[in-house]
């Protein structure tokens, strides 16, 4: 891929997405990499946890590509924005769990692909925004509907219609992101936290991302089902004989189901 780096050791791979001289910006390129590189993972029994970064010093992602965007027909536009939602989604909605460490700016489409992965861990020099009505459009690839269900509607209305950047401590505020630490500790810890999820079920988790993910659309009851569902599910796997023997023998499981 041009514009993605992958390293995988352990189980955990780190996807950096590689384009610092333009601060990481997406253009349509990067996106379908970004959908291919998470379609390949999805289906990879030796990865059981992302961390998705960007390359550099400065960015995560600083948004999407304006010099591509800028003479785009309506209908190239919605193209666009449909592709990047078929990538985040995928993000999204894949088996392993995704954190985002955010080491500078997540503005725009850096900000929504942040919000697309399962935990966000940040540096302290990172830097947040949704600024696409200053630039007369709005955000495009899930900004809208993934900001609110984070934040709630009137922080995302406030952050999206005054354009305004906030820095981390803010984002942690607010409930953006998880955790806030000095930029030269954030990679370790997103592995220390990347380690201690691979010391528990990793189908048990996949089954409890699904459960959260569909069951926020849901009213209380239907999710209440779809629980259970996933709750019976698990007793069908080895991990669940493994954990509950080793408990009641007092030693220390080893979980290996995904």
């Amino acid at each position: 891929m041009n514009n993605l780096l992958m390293d995988v050791e352990g189980e955990i791979a780190v996807v950096s997405i590689n384009r610092p001289k333009a601060l990481n910006a997406l253009n349509t390129e990067t996106v379908q990499e970004i959908n291919e590189c998470f379609k390949e993972i999805q289906n990879r029994k030796d990865i059981k946890v992302v961390i998705l970064t960007g390359a550099g010093e400065k960015s995560f992602v600083a948004g999407a590509d304006i010099a591509q965007m800028s003479n785009m027909t309506p209908k190239e536009a919605r193209e666009m924005s449909l592709n990047a939602y078929e990538a985040f989604s995928r993000i999204e909605n894949c088996p392993q769990v995704v954190i985002a460490a955010v080491n500078g700016f997540a503005l725009g489409g850096g900000c929504e692909i942040a919000m697309s992965c399962d935990i966000r861990i940040v540096a302290d020099t990172a830097k947040f925004g949704q600024p696409e009505v200053g630039l007369g459009i709005i955000p495009g690839f899930g900004g809208t509907q993934r900001l609110p269900r984070l934040v709630g509607k009137g922080r995302a209305k406030e952050l999206i219609f005054t354009a305004e950047t906030i820095d981390a401590n803010e984002a942690y505020r607010i409930g953006l992101v998880n955790k806030v630490v000095p930029k030269e500790e954030l990679m370790d810890t997103c592995k220390k936290m990347a380690q201690r999820i691979l010391k528990n079920g990793s189908l048990a988790i996949t089954l409890a991302k699904q459960a959260i993910n569909l069951g926020v659309e849901m009213d209380l009851n239907s999710g209440i089902q779809l629980e259970s569902n996933q709750f019976g599910l698990t007793f069908s796997s080895q991990d669940q004989k493994e954990g509950m023997n080793a408990f009641l023998e007092k030693r220390k499981a080893e979980l290996k189901d995904f």
